[in-house]
């Protein structure tokens, strides 16, 4: 109960990549409440797997500010972190994985909670190809998934062996990527298209199964909670599509403005949060009403957001 308490009074971050700062949002009155500097271009967020930090990857700092997801308050800096553009952590805790947006390589470190300001120790640097972008990393924790953004490719790495296991082509533009919870099928959304590609990864290289019909723009993903349903935003068409996960099929659209981006969902399941990138907005929507119901002024380029008060993530 008493995390439950703390979780529900966390406040909501939004990374505003070209202000260098993370805007610290009040969840019940939805006021900003302060903005944090970070390291210049802060994209992508990812909390610690003991919970008590908050990673914010600053993509062109070459760093990573390290937060309290209770209180929005700066912990330290973690140096060297070449070009963390996107991150994530195996479910083991053993890995975490950060895509080199701008550099083309991705890299893999082991965790060393233990190590206070060296936390992140190298394993190996993996070159890819044109524009890594987003990671996906199974259950199992053996393999990451990764898209080559600029390269239309889907590379998929070992992360035991830390060397890729195959590299195929994809659709335009590849930026996010989920797997469902049978862990079966990969989805691949496309930004230069108004597709998401679903494919089976059970066996060998990935193999095309559907190209779901979304909107301009398929850029991000968030999943419901209930582990049926999957957001997508659609970041040129101004709308965030529902997948059915078990049918491959867009069951609802939500109209949402301003470049909708990333994407958090609040424990109950009925609030949606997004980042409205070209607006300096964070955007909130009902999903029972269907409607956008707030929005609240952030600053440029407003990109990852997350809160401590959020529904499972798989």
């Amino acid at each position: 109960m008493a995390l439950s308490a703390a979780a529900s009074a966390a406040p909501i971050f939004v990374l505003n990549s070209l202000d260098a700062n993370v805007s610290i949002i009040d969840p019940v009155s939805y006021k900003e409440l302060r903005r944090v500097p970070t390291g210049k271009e802060p994209h992508h967020l990812y909390l610690t797997p003991d919970e008590k930090s908050l990673m914010v990857a600053n993509a062109t700092g070459n760093t990573i500010t390290m937060m309290d997801p209770k209180t929005g308050e700066v912990q330290r800096t973690l140096t060297g972190i070449v070009d963390p553009y996107q991150l994530q952590f195996s479910p083991d805790m053993k890995w975490f994985v950060t895509a080199a947006n701008r550099l083309d390589h991705i890299d893999i470190y082991a965790w060393q909670p233990q190590e206070k300001g060296a936390e992140l120790k190298l394993v190996k640097r993996v070159p890819a190809g044109k524009t890594p972008s987003h990671i996906m990393i199974d259950k199992k924790s053996t393999t990451a998934y990764v898209t080559l953004q600029d390269s239309d490719q889907l590379i998929a790495i070992d992360l035991a062996t830390q060397t890729p296991k195959w590299t195929v082509s994809v659709g335009k533009t590849p930026a996010d990527v989920f797997l469902t919870p049978d862990q079966k099928t990969l989805l691949v959304a496309l930004t230069g298209d108004s597709f998401v590609e679903a494919y089976d990864v059970s066996n060998g290289p990935a193999k095309l199964i559907k190209r779901i019909p979304t909107a301009a723009g398929a850029h991000a993903f968030r999943a419901q909670g209930d582990k049926r349903h999957l957001f997508v935003s659609n970041r040129t068409a101004n709308s965030i599509s529902r997948i059915d996960m078990q049918t491959l099929a867009v069951t609802d659209t939500f109209a949402v403005p301003g470049g909708p981006d990333c994407m958090d969902v609040l424990a109950d399941g009925k609030t949606l949060l997004v980042t409205s990138r070209w607006a300096r907005k964070l955007t909130v929507v009902d999903l029972e009403q269907k409607k956008v119901v707030n929005q609240v002024s952030v600053g440029k380029s407003p990109h990852g957001v997350w809160t401590l008060n959020h529904a499972p993530t798989r």
